[in-house]
């Protein structure tokens, strides 16, 4: 699967925020690369459509200091793998493990 970019950086992150102003909000998907549980999260995201909304990929595991920052910054407890909307520089949903799917982000734009 192709994501949109990566997140590597905390400025990343911060333009990241800022770009979450835009109206519509944008996706974080945070992977682990030893975790199977992630490997089919990613598989069940390939089905979206990233041009209706981009998702932003973060290795939680290489990037372990922007993984935290997501944590604090957005008010979620750590898990892998997990999906969050981000609007406004905050978080609106999140969903980890089995609740990630192209299925939920469509549920989550559609109740909006």
């Amino acid at each position: 699967m192709k994501f949109a970019a990566s997140l590597t950086s905390l400025e990343e992150l911060d333009k990241l925020d800022a770009h979450s102003s835009n109206g519509e909000g944008v996706l974080i998907y945070k992977h682990s690369t030893r975790c199977f549980i992630s490997t089919m999260a990613q598989r069940r995201l390939a089905e979206w459509d990233q041009e209706k909304m981009p998702i932003y990929y973060l290795d939680l595991l290489r990037y372990r200091e922007v993984s935290n920052e997501v944590a604090k910054r957005y008010h979620v407890i750590h898990q892998s793998p997990q999906l969050i909307l981000v609007k406004d520089g905050k978080r609106v949903v999140d969903a980890s493990h089995e609740g990630i799917s192209a299925d939920v982000i469509s549920s989550w734009l559609n109740n909006d």
